[in-house]
Formats: C-alpha cells, sequence, structure tokens
C-alpha cells in the first residue's frame, strides 16, 4: 500500500463485495506518541453462515517501531478462532494482535499483514476504529454507507497474466499457507520456519470449498494475491484424490471408490479446474502436483512383484489411475497460468533397474492418456513427503570396499542411485529420451530429508567391510528405505529455493512439516483413511521393507492432521540447522 498524510482520518468502508468486507483507517497520534501515524485495512476475505475469515494489513506512517499492537473492538458477537502471523487474543469484544518474532519491525511507510478466522451469528459488521501501540488510527469522519447492491460478477478486465516462465519458481515468492503458518508458529520455536511456504493440499472434494474451520481454494488464492504484491508468486497446490488412490498404503486411501472416475472428473478436477481459470488469478503462478504415490504402484505393488496387493491389481486392471491422471494433466493444462508437476516417487521406490524405465514408459501412457499431451507436463516431482536424503556425501554408486559394489550392500540393495538429486536428474533425462520437453523441470520434497542432530555422520563409514562403509557414511538414518510413515530422528531438509542444482526447477516442501503421515493405531474417521500396520511402532514389516521394523514416531493421528511430536523432531534434526 502506498504511504498516507499523517491527518486523522477515519475511512472505514463497509465494503460488501464478492470477497466479503473492508475497512481502511488513517489517523495520527498526539505529540510525543510513541507511534506518530497507522494505517490499518481490515478485510474479510471469505465469509459463511457462521463464520468469516479476515485479512488485516497494518502500515507504519510514522516513525519505525521494533513490535507492534493493533487493537478493535467488535460492535457484534464476533469472536476468533484461529489466527496466523499474529498472536491474538480476545476479551469479550475487545480483540488484540500482537507481532510474532519474525514482523515485529515496521519501518515508516512499512506494512505487514495478519489473518484469522472468526465465528459470527447476526450481522458481521467491520470494526470502526482501530489503535497501532495504543495510538488511535482514526478521527471524526464517519464509515461511508455500503452500496445496497453488492456487485456479484468480477471486475471485466483482468490483472494481466505473466508470460509463462520456464520455472515458474524463477524470481517468484512462494505461498505461505497461512493455516499451516498459524499451526506451526503455535509450537515452541515454531517461528523459526512458520513464515516458509508449503503446499496446499486438496485431498478431498470438500477441500476445494473449505469449511468453517478450513481454507477452502479460492479463499487460498485470495489471500495468495495479497501475498503477491506487485511481484511474481507460485501457489503450491497437491491434486489428490484418484479413485482407489495409494492402493498399497492404507494411511493414505481415499474417499473414492476404484470405479468412482467420472465423480473424480466431475466433482474433483472441474471445479478445481474452473477456479483455476477465473481471471482474478490470471497473474499467480499456479503449479500442481499431480496425484502423488499413483502410477508408480502400477509398476512395483502389481501381480509378479513381491510387494503386489490385491487393490493395486485392480487400479491396473481398470485403467482408471492412468484415466485420472491424463484427465486431470489436460483439464488443468489448458489452464495458462498453471504448471502440472506429476509424482515420480523417489530413489528408494524407483531407483532399480526394473522399476526406473517401466515407471518412466508408465508416465508417458498417463501424460497421453484422455486427449491430454506431454506438453500438459511442465516437470515431475520426487520424494514428495518422503524422507530419502538429498544427497550422499561419503559414497558413490561407483564405489567399492573390498572388491565388493557398494551396489551389494544392504542398504543400496542393487539401487542405481544413492540419494534424491541423482535420482531426479537422471529420470528427467530419461523422461526427455521418451518425448518430454527437452526444458523439462524437476523438483525435489525437501520439507523431511535433513537428516541432521548429533547423529549426522561427518565422514564415510568405517572400510571393513561394504555395509560398514555405507551405514557408517549415510546420512539417512531409516531402518529400511521402504519406511515411509511418521520417521523417527527425521529432520527439515534445505529450505524451499529456486533453481539449486542442474535440472532442478526448485527444492520445495509440499508435504507440510508436522502434518501426519498416518495413525499409528486404527482411529475411526470420515475421510476414508484407514489403519497401516507401517504406522505402528511396534509393526516388524513386510516385504516392502524387508521384514523390518516400521521406524515410525508413537502416538500419531490420521494422516494429514497436526502431529506436534513429529514437528519437534524435524525441528530438532533439521539440516541445515535452524
Amino acid at each position: 500500500m502506498s504511504r498516507t498524510s499523517r491527518t486523522a482520518l477515519l475511512a472505514a468502508l463497509g465494503l460488501i463485495t464478492a470477497t466479503g468486507a473492508t475497512a481502511t483507517v488513517f489517523g495520527t497520534a498526539t505529540a510525543g506518541a510513541a507511534t506518530p501515524g497507522c494505517k490499518v485495512d481490515y478485510q474479510i476475505t471469505n465469509q459463511w453462515s457462521t463464520g468469516f475469515g479476515a485479512n488485516v494489513t497494518v502500515t507504519n506512517t510514522g516513525d519505525p517501531v521494533a513490535a507492534w499492537t493493533v487493537e478493535w473492538s467488535y460492535a457484534g458477537n464476533q469472536q476468533v478462532t484461529q489466527g496466523w502471523n499474529a498472536t491474538i487474543t480476545q476479551s469479550g469484544a475487545a480483540v488484540t494482535a500482537k507481532n510474532v518474532s519474525y514482523n515485529g519491525a515496521l519501518a515508516t511507510g512499512g506494512s505487514t499483514s495478519f489473518g484469522f478466522n472468526g465465528s459470527y451469528s447476526g450481522t458481521n459488521a467491520v470494526p470502526a476504529t482501530f489503535k497501532l501501540n495504543g495510538v488511535t488510527c482514526n478521527g471524526a469522519t464517519e464509515p461511508t454507507t455500503p452500496p445496497t447492491t453488492p456487485p456479484t460478477t468480477p471486475p471485466t478486465t483482468p490483472p494481466p497474466a505473466g508470460t509463462k516462465a520456464d520455472n515458474p519458481y524463477a524470481g517468484a515468492k512462494v505461498y505461505v499457507n497461512p493455516e499451516w503458518s498459524a499451526k506451526a508458529a503455535a509450537e515452541p520455536g515454531g517461528t523459526k520456519i512458520s513464515n516458509q511456504p508449503t503446499g496446499v493440499w486438496l485431498d478431498r472434494i470438500a477441500a476445494i470449498n473449505g469449511s468453517a474451520t478450513s481454507m477452502g481454494l479460492r479463499a487460498h488464492l485470495d489471500e495468495a494475491l495479497k501475498q503477491k504484491g506487485s511481484g511474481e508468486l507460485v501457489v503450491q497446490l497437491v491434486v489428490y484424490n484418484l479413485p482407489g488412490r495409494d492402493c498399497a498404503a492404507l494411511a493414505s486411501n481415499g474417499e473414492l471408490g476404484p470405479t468412482e472416475i467420472n465423480r473424480y472428473k466431475t466433482e474433483y478436477i472441474d471445479p478445481i479446474a474452473a477456479i483455476l481459470a477465473d481471471s482474478k488469478y490470471a497473474g499467480l503462478r499456479i503449479v500442481t502436483t499431480v496425484e502423488i504415490d499413483s502410477l508408480p504402484n502400477l509398476v512395483t505393488n502389481v501381480s509378479g512383484r513381491p510387494t503386489a496387493t490385491a487393490n493395486c491389481d485392480v487400479m491396473k486392471a481398470n485403467g482408471n489411475y492412468i484415466t485420472g491422471v491424463g484427465y486431470a494433466l489436460k483439464k488443468l493444462g489448458a489452464v495458462g497460468n498453471v504448471y502440472n508437476y506429476v509424482d515420480a516417487g523417489h530413489h528408494g521406490w524407483l531407483g532399480w533397474d526394473d522399476n526406473f524405465g517401466a515407471s518412466a514408459e508408465l508416465f508417458k501412457q498417463a501424460a497421453t492418456a484422455e486427449g491430454s499431451t506431454v506438453s500438459n507436463v511442465h516437470g515431475f516431482i520426487v520424494n514428495t513427503a518422503n524422507y530419502s536424503a538429498l544427497k550422499e556425501d561419503h559414497f558413490t554408486i561407483n564405489d567399492s570396499v573390498n572388491g565388493v559394489s557398494v551396489r551389494q550392500s544392504k542398504w543400496v540393495d542393487w539401487n542405481r542411485y544413492t540419494d534424491e538429486l541423482s535420482y531426479a536428474q537422471a529420470m528427467r533425462t530419461k523422461l526427455v529420451s521418451l518425448g518430454f520437453d527437452s526444458g523439462l523441470g524437476m523438483l525435489i520434497d525437501t520439507s523431511r530429508n535433513g537428516w541432521g542432530g548429533t547423529a549426522r555422520p561427518t565422514a564415510a563409514g568405517a572400510t571393513t567391510n561394504v555395509d560398514t562403509y555405507v551405514n557408517g557414511g549415510k546420512y539417512d538414518r531409516r531402518i529400511h528405505l521402504g519406511n515411509w510413515c511418521n520417521q523417527s530422528g527425521a529432520g527439515l531438509g534445505e529450505r524451499p529455493q529456486s533453481a539449486p542444482a542442474a535440472g532442478i526447477d526448485a527444492y520445495v516442501w509440499v508435504k507440510p512439516p508436522g502434518e501426519s503421515d498416518g495413525a499409528s493405531k486404527e482411529i475411526p474417521n470420515n475421510e476414508g483413511k484407514g489403519f497401516d500396520r507401517m504406522c505402528d511402532p511396534t509393526y516388524t514389516g513386510n516385504a516392502r521393507n524387508g521384514n523390518s521394523m516400521s521406524g515410525s514416531l508413537p502416538d500419531a493421528p490420521i494422516s494429514g492432521q497436526w502431529f506436534s511430536a513429529q514437528f519437534q523432531e524435524l525441528m530438532k534434526n533439521a539440516y541445515p540447522a535452524l
């Protein structure tokens, strides 16, 4: 926002629009006050019958401050239920919002924003008066009368759409999900990372519209427009709701049955595509990560493999994974500012010779199904919601110990890759050779693969034999590469960043740190998520993890729910350290 003059002026606009109500309040303090000028903009970003979301932007038009407190009172019965980017308390009608550790300093003309969800009944009037550090930001002018007929259509002239970038992350900010940010900031020490960008998971039909306690897709995109400012901004969406979803892992099963491909198309993909195509969002760079953990299952967990499951045989036979991914790519790829990235597993899943090429071929089959073409795929993502180390520094696939190849170690087990970076770069080369664009970019999810802390090796292991060499030097401390659920000892990995290595568009945190992979015991739920013994710390394993212990943390909630113990584990073991 632009700076304003230091005159006492109230311009509280009760402007009811398609996205809600707004009020802009200016003011100045008396001589000698700590903060001689302020501007507060309060906007209701979305509203439903019993609740609403709001965004508040505070601008300091006076001398610089090191910390801020914003106060207002409601005329009705509004109650703040959840906030982010500020510590918000309420006593009766009076609300107080204080800065958190990372946004307290406000230079002259500087602004910061925070948001919250609230409840109400009856009317939801915009507050008329605000204070910044005790200084009233309003004068004697009364609020203007709101229009009696709210506009029902968006502006006829949409914001200009940016030219599609080779790398959408280049030169762009990335959307900070305020719901995740608030949960992270509420954890001890969590403000160290609560301003990091994470993915927004659309893992069921209801997630598109949201609820009284959660933001829907439009609410996230509207908030992204606020965060965008005058520059470029990436929004990361996880498209994750295939029929018969995740046929090999009960913890992440979904709401749609194996044959419900028409519901997937009409009730899930079509509404998402319609919202993304809204012209008001044309200036955003929207990155979709399409259907994680789906296509690789059709290679590794079907009949003929020791890891086969009946559910995966069903999905291979009915073709609905291929159909669904192709349909999603075609519909979403038709939106000019959408960048589709397809899931490509991770090195500990697809790095073996009999998995690698077959998976790449299957990715192309899906990319060209349902009338889609490879041009609808901007890139691929690896290690989504997984723990594979980014780069193993103390051994390579070409090393040998006493004449025995590293590939023969129990840990590597004939895999051709030792880490995610080498796997991602090799998979990119393979996909380009199959006809994908030569500018194909890869993403690596580094949200949980740091493996830091005191147990992180600083040198190669002893050369007694190939196993001591690998086990003593490897960063990845899982019991087995096949372990995937709430892993003990894991840490935050590299922070999100653009173009960190050749062929890599970005390191990303698509899986929000602190969200569970699955429940450690059976918990009834209405999200279709089953109990998978791989999330039980007492489980002794199966063929997919070499009949090893699961390595999972105890007392975990169902997948996607907040798991404080996991968040603290990731913080403690972060690498680079926080």
